[in-house]
């Protein structure tokens, strides 16, 4: 399986002239770092600008000092529309040096010969990195990012709801426990209103659908190593119980719009319609966020833990965080790298610990597994699931066959009659050729 330096996933365009444009300036590499001049342009998205602006600029100030004619500058982007206007900038001559990347976005642009490769060597803690964010940067031995930080999804609960229907506001770490007390603040809560939920699981989630599949041990794919060639595996039996279990938690407990996605569960909680959720762990601080359509009110009544999950396990999480990379056109891509491994160094992924956001490593990670508000996300991200790293995975991204399984299944279909069309849509994409 070759890697597609031109594939067809929408920006191919952005990639005329990458041979002729990619790689250093000869002229100023080998220059003395006080000597060197020219711009260096990194992307950040705007978590960064919000939350740990003093990284941001002190990075600059060592980078400075370093190549003291060396201009950067940063542009902080929005999740909303990054994708769209990188592809865009990527497609002309004022494009980024540097970019955020979030987990998911990476292979599509990995495909596309848009990254650079990297050296792992030349980053802190490189050896010690999640695995997680490294397949996110990986294809076919070869690395074409950078870890950054790191995320997964918890249970985010309401504490005054649990205590009153159960006389503790310790969400229960067994399956079987936490459903009972699930019934019992159904029984309690749903008196009062018929329209909350006690664990709202929206019936179009398909991160929390695959993570039952991953605990019962199930894949979305798999890798054939006959074939050479990646093959659905959802109508696996492992697979198929796993979506089983998901379709009869959404079934029971939630009361609101059985169609929906994530996408707004946390107000759902704001508005104190729901008792518990899966959500990443910086969810919670939605919740109670005004300015993020969150009740203020319930500031100090959510509660976060790890999610429990069948056979006596923890629920498997999808990794989440962000990946920093070199655009294959930077014309001072060993300016752009030395840049990334001072914003990744030791002093610097301690910011972001310190912070409660979880560092690319796991020698960093350690420290949060025992403060209780960061224990449940750092304790869930090491043995976190990923998407396939494979071709075409991109346009499964886009959340739609997954998603339309799942609803097939709550308007009556069979798992097993959803999870063979879901697989054959899947082959087409996943192996698709340009």
């Amino acid at each position: 399986m070759k890697r597609k330096l031109i594939a067809a996933v929408g920006v191919a365009a952005m990639m005329a002239g990458v041979a002729a444009c990619g790689g250093d300036s000869d002229s100023d590499a080998g220059k003395d770092p006080k000597d060197r001049s020219g711009t260096v342009t990194v992307w950040l998205m705007v978590d960064a600008q919000s939350t740990w602006p003093e990284l941001v600029k002190d990075v600059n100030a060592q980078f400075k000092k370093k190549y003291p004619k060396v201009k950067v500058n940063v542009a902080y982007q929005q999740w909303a529309d990054k994708a769209k206007k990188l592809d865009t900038a990527l497609g002309g001559d004022k494009f980024p040096d540097v970019v955020e990347l979030g987990n998911t976005e990476t292979m599509q642009y990995i495909l596309n010969g848009a990254l650079a490769e990297i050296d792992p060597k030349k980053y802190d803690n490189s050896d010690s990195w999640i695995k997680g964010l490294t397949d996110t940067c990986t294809f076919e031995g070869k690395q074409y990012c950078v870890p950054y930080y790191a995320g997964a999804r918890v249970a985010i609960y309401n504490k005054d709801m649990l205590k009153a229907a159960t006389g503790s506001d310790t969400l229960p770490t067994d399956e079987t426990a936490f459903l009972k007390a699930m019934d019992k603040e159904t029984a309690k809560q749903g008196a009062k209103d018929k329209r909350f939920s006690s664990l709202y699981l929206p019936g179009r989630y398909w991160y929390a659908a695959m993570s039952y599949v991953a605990a019962y041990g199930g894949q979305i794919a798999k890798y054939d190593d006959g074939s050479k060639e990646w093959k659905a595996s959802l109508s696996d039996p492992k697979a198929q119980e796993g979506i089983q279990h998901f379709i009869d938690l959404v079934k029971k407990y939630n009361k609101g719009d059985l169609t929906k996605d994530e996408q707004d569960h946390a107000n759902v909680m704001a508005n104190e319609k729901a008792g518990v959720l899966y959500g990443n762990g910086w969810e919670a601080g939605s919740v109670v966020d005004g300015k993020a359509n969150g009740n203020p009110k319930l500031e100090g009544k959510i509660g976060t833990a790890a999610m429990p999950g069948p056979n006596g396990k923890t629920l498997p999480s999808f990794i989440g965080g962000s990946d920093l990379a070199v655009t294959q056109k930077s014309k001072n891509a060993d300016l752009a790298e030395d840049w990334i491994s001072m914003f990744t160094s030791e002093k610097s992924e301690e910011v972001l610990a310190s912070k409660n956001i979880l560092p690319n490593n796991t020698k960093q990670l350690q420290p949060l597994k025992d403060k209780p508000e960061t224990a449940p996300v750092a304790n869930a991200v090491e043995s976190a699931w990923f998407t396939p790293i494979a071709p075409g995975w991109t346009a499964i991204e886009k959340e739609e066959v997954l998603k339309n399984m799942l609803l097939d299944i709550l308007k009556g279909k069979s798992v097993a009659e959803a999870t063979k069309t879901a697989d054959s849509k899947i082959d087409e994409l996943i192996n698709k050729e340009s």
